[in-house]
């Protein structure tokens, strides 16, 4: 609908525009030369300059309308499509690309769409003027529009010698903001271990490459856009030449010159228009393409075609690892995991324990399907994750990482993150059992108080508390505790376990640690080595017989005492 009243809008712009010409001919001819009254020639040429701008008032609106819209829709579906790639995607992937390619990538292509209506418009000005001036006087208008060929070619060049300096300014755009990205996510690192200097070297070496890309294509601009600047205006010149031989010899009226000198200066603005079409639209191009890149990208990891329901009666969270091997980077590493066989009955609490690169923090990934196994299978109560809808398996697991990350909210907010219209009872529930309650009471607005950007403001051990509770309050199936007990002093420690144990009791809990004390919180342990199970047990029991299991915790400077 919207691009239906844009080229209605176009063809009444147009209708009134190449109107005023011809009212100004007959005007001349009528009236100043004539015996006409100059006046209703003059009322005519009001009323169609009104319409003119009327429409080109409404076609303008509808350009930028239609673009917005455009423009959002394809932010959403950017944003969706990000959010459903696969983790081995996001990888690899630098976030200040992603950035640049939903935000600055996007704009050029939105004012792009922006000037498709208006770009139409001045065609259809082209379109009308050159039929006019060849009915009127053809010999004269195939002199006026003698140019038109000439800045066709050059525009055609200008594009081709334009496009690749563009691409460069985007892609080294795109790098200059992973530096900004990365810098700002990490000032604390920089600022920790003194190296402004360098990430300042960083941004200057982008930032140089960027200057050298903006100059290549500004030396192309200047290259040809004064070419296409001047040639329209030598359709004027002819016509001002050879019109004014035709009027002195009676072959032309002088209101037929003004109006011909009219149309050329209309032809004008419209060519003068092309140089900028073809840099926004070769802008768009190189945009386009990248955008593309991401949308063409498809989720390695995706909901099955026909998902299966996960039960919902008897005993819940039973997991079954069965034979399965898992590498990151398959063909090119040895794999993570190689043949783990595990089961973890309803509501037993395991902890995994093992030597660096040992694939404890993998079967935490494997679980909730962020990485699909390369062999074997992983089950949730008897279902295949790969069966199971990625929603419904990623609400039955919840999964605490090292690395706590809180979102700029209220404390209410993150806890509520699985569900923003959890009741507040819940929300304390939840921070009770995670032990974080007491502290969130001390903080200035309690559960209303806004936290910084990730949580800062709060110490490690309020925010892996923090994240303990949205997780518990997403009420899985199965949770999963991945060092999450890293930061939280041993007191504490003991006083989250208190706190989880009526919910450990009806859920399945799998905890990776390092700690003894964290460990011991577990009714097994089990040892993986070399992506296999090299020993299970109690955390008492591997320490009285496994020297492998004491060698792990010596190496962690956690052996127990």
């Amino acid at each position: 609908m919207g691009i239906l009243v844009g080229m209605v809008a176009s063809l009444g712009w147009t209708a009134g525009r190449v109107a005023v010409p011809l009212l100004v001919q007959m005007g001349v001819d009528r009236s100043i030369t004539g015996d006409e009254p100059l006046l209703r020639w003059s009322i005519l040429i009001v009323i169609a300059g009104l319409v003119s701008a009327v429409f080109l008032g409404v076609r303008r609106y509808v350009a930028f309308r239609n673009a917005r819209i455009i423009e959002a829709r394809l932010r959403d579906r950017i944003f969706a499509h990000i959010q459903r790639l696969h983790f081995s995607f996001h990888d690899t992937t630098a976030t200040g690309e992603l950035m640049s390619r939903g935000n600055t990538d996007l704009q050029h292509f939105q004012n792009v769409i922006t000037l498709v209506p208006l770009t139409t418009g001045n065609l259809l000005i082209v379109a009308s003027v050159t039929v006019i001036m060849l009915v009127l006087q053809p010999t004269l208008a195939l002199l006026a529009l003698v140019s038109l060929p000439l800045v066709n070619v050059l525009g055609k060049r200008f594009a081709s010698n334009l496009h690749p300096a563009v691409l460069g300014i985007q892609q080294e755009s795109a790098q200059l903001a992973s530096v900004v990205e990365e810098t700002v996510a990490g000032v604390r690192v920089v600022k920790g271990f003194g190296s402004e200097p360098v990430q300042a070297a960083k941004l200057a070496a982008e930032a140089d490459d960027v200057f050298a890309e903006s100059m290549r294509a500004a030396r192309t601009r200047a290259t040809f856009l004064p070419g296409m600047e001047l040639l329209p205006n030598i359709g004027l010149i002819t016509v001002l030449g050879y019109g004014g031989h035709l009027v002195l010899d009676g072959q032309m009226t002088v209101g037929e010159l003004v109006s011909f000198n009219i149309y050329v200066l209309m032809l004008v603005q419209p060519l003068r228009m092309l140089g900028m079409v073809v840099a926004n639209g070769q802008r768009a191009a190189a945009a386009g393409q990248r955008i593309d890149e991401v949308l063409a990208t498809a989720p390695l990891i995706a909901d099955p075609a026909s998902p299966t329901a996960l039960p919902t009666g008897g005993a819940l969270g039973r997991v079954e690892f069965h034979d399965v091997s898992f590498a990151y980077h398959p063909g090119t590493e040895a794999g993570v995991l190689d043949g783990l066989t595990l089961s973890i009955e309803p509501g037993e609490s395991v902890a995994l324990v093992g030597p660096t690169g040992s694939g404890k923090s993998t079967v935490a990934r494997l679980l909730p399907r962020f990485y699909d196994v390369d062999a074997g299978s992983v089950r949730l109560d008897g279902v295949d994750v790969r069966q199971i809808r990625h929603q419904e398996l990623r609400r039955a697991v919840g999964i605490v990482f090292e690395e706590t990350f809180l979102f700029s909210a209220s404390v209410r907010d993150n806890i509520a993150f699985a569900d923003p219209d959890a009741h507040m009872d819940t929300v304390v529930r939840a921070a009770r059992l995670a032990g974080a309650h007491d502290f969130i009471e001390d903080l200035p607005e309690g559960y209303d108080t806004e936290l910084g950007e990730r949580g800062f403001s709060l110490s490690g051990g309020q925010r892996q508390r923090l994240a303990i509770a949205r997780a518990i309050l997403a009420d899985p199936r199965v949770l999963i505790l991945d060092d999450a007990t890293s930061a939280v002093d041993t007191t504490k420690e003991h006083e989250i376990r208190d706190a989880l144990g009526e919910v450990m009791d009806r859920r399945t809990t799998i905890v990776i640690a390092h700690r003894p004390a964290t460990i011991a919180l577990a009714d097994r342990v089990v040892l993986l080595a070399d992506g296999r199970i090299v020993a299970e047990g109690t955390h008492q029991e591997l320490l009285d017989r496994d020297e492998r299991y004491r060698s792990v915790l010596a190496a962690d400077d956690i052996e127990g005492r």
